[in-house]
């Protein structure tokens, strides 16, 4: 039988996989955030507990191969996975597996967001599976360059394999079973990879805003970050953007200025270093530029500091009367906010001390990897903005098993969120679409169990 491929490959803006230092930390932390406050938000459920709901989710643990290309090297490592089985109609129902990316996974994984959502009109088993080298699954020996060599796509390809083995024998999940793979952003890359490597283990996939073309110079992306800022459907303008520009020249000047004008920049901005270094402006900058880049990225979600609305509300009247204000008043008030919202003293720190964080080797408790994901953009994909990410995905069909979705004015993995009152219509639509071309799909491997094909 033939067997089919989802990239549904949507969100407007697909942003960052970055680079280095600022840039990088801010925007992980916007999401960390965003991802955080959905889960703990009573409003961000996206699926109704019954009784017994206590017991949900489950937590587990796999015993990984550290090399599984090396079959001398026996060394192994504990991934973890959570398990939401509220719904599963038992061994013949579908498996939605949720593929984590470059952070930590938690019990929300599998009770809210878009999968979950889904479980109960088909009856699925709902499984979140953590990415080695983030969160809780790291190997002993840490972060130590010695280790990170077992940090790839490839190889956490490699896992999905031998968790689909090992979960299939665990839960008595029939041979029969489709497996529908979730993901977004590099997870969605993952969740696509997964598919087209594994078509007799994975049924099908749905990639969110995923960036499947490596680049090393990714210019686009602010390309995309300015267009949106001129974007009147989500609150931008042409004097928006121009009002960007305006003020990102004022930091410029400032910096160029020296002496008393870059002291009060620092002080303005929230540079934890001094700005007398070119490195310094440098991580000042790309902050700046990370976050407005951040706010277009998570543009409407719960849990984020401001919007592309807001944003452009205080570039272009500075928090109060447009006459006494500047652009850069209003970049000042917008990084005050997005601070304050992430419970940070600073936007930037020297570049000094931004390298000596990234060369820490022990494991972090908090959901951001900087060190991992640093050594996987280095190694594998490149993503250096300079100067969001549906430009490197597939964005028009590729045949009639490899359907793509591009939903207007939606943010960075948008469709994956849970369900609001205040969800666009062409947020609503999109996730219409996606859950008929599940219905499709999952018809279709009803079909060929009966037939006894699968």
């Amino acid at each position: 039988m033939a067997v089919w491929l989802a990239q549904w490959l949507g969100p407007l803006l697909l942003v960052s996989l970055w680079g280095l230092s600022a840039p990088a930390s801010l925007l992980r932390r916007l999401g960390e955030h965003i991802q955080q406050f959905q889960e703990s938000s009573a409003q961000g459920l996206g699926l109704s507990l019954g009784p017994g709901a206590a017991a949900l989710p489950k937590v587990g643990w796999l015993e990984q191969l550290l090399d599984p290309f090396n079959v001398s090297d026996r060394r192994s490592f504990l991934q973890r996975y959570w398990v939401n089985d509220q719904h599963w109609v038992g061994q013949d129902g579908p498996i939605f597996l949720l593929l984590g990316g470059e952070g930590s996974l938690g019990p929300g994984s599998v009770m809210r967001g878009h999968p979950a959502a889904l479980a109960p009109a088909w009856g699925a088993l709902v499984i979140s599976l953590e990415h080695r080298f983030y969160g809780l699954s790291i190997p002993a020996g840490g972060l130590e360059m010695a280790q990170l060599r077992f940090l790839s796509s490839r190889l956490a390809l490699a896992d999905v394999v031998s968790a689909h083995l090992a979960l299939s024998r665990l839960f008595n999940i029939s041979s029969s079973s489709p497996w529908i793979c979730f993901g977004g952003s590099y997870a969605g890359s993952l969740a696509a990879w997964a598919r087209l490597k594994f078509p007799h283990l994975i049924f099908a996939s749905v990639a969110s805003s995923a960036p499947v073309r490596a680049v090393l110079d990714f210019s686009e992306y602010n390309d995309v970050v300015s267009r949106s800022l001129m974007s009147t459907a989500i609150g931008g303008s042409l004097e928006c953007r121009a009002a960007v520009s305006v003020a990102f020249a004022e930091v410029e000047r400032r910096l160029r200025s020296g002496g008393a004008a870059q002291a009060a920049l620092q002080t303005e901005l929230s540079a934890c270093g001094p700005l007398g270094r070119a490195e310094n402006q440098a991580e000042l900058l790309g902050a700046l530029q990370a976050l407005v880049g951040g706010v277009v990225q998570y543009d409407g979600q719960t849990g984020a500091p401001l919007s592309v609305r807001q944003l452009c509300g205080l570039l272009l009247g500075g928090g109060g009367n447009r006459s006494h204000s500047t652009p850069y008043c209003g970049l000042r008030r917008a990084v005050q906010i997005v601070l304050h919202s992430l419970g940070q003293k600073c936007l930037s720190f020297s570049r000094a001390e931004t390298v000596a964080q990234l060369r820490s080797t022990e494991p972090q408790l908090s959901g951001v990897g900087d060190r991992q994901w640093l050594y996987q953009t280095c190694t594998e994909f490149g993503f250096w903005d300079t100067d969001p990410w549906h430009v490197l995905s597939v964005t028009q069909a590729l045949g009639s098993s490899e359907s793509t979705l591009l939903i207007r004015t939606g943010s960075h993995c948008l469709d994956m969120a849970p369900e609001r009152p205040s969800d666009s219509p062409s947020l609503r639509l999109g996730r219409q679409n996606i859950f008929q071309q599940l219905q499709t799909w999952l018809k279709l491997a009803k079909e060929s169990q009966i037939k006894g094909e699968v």
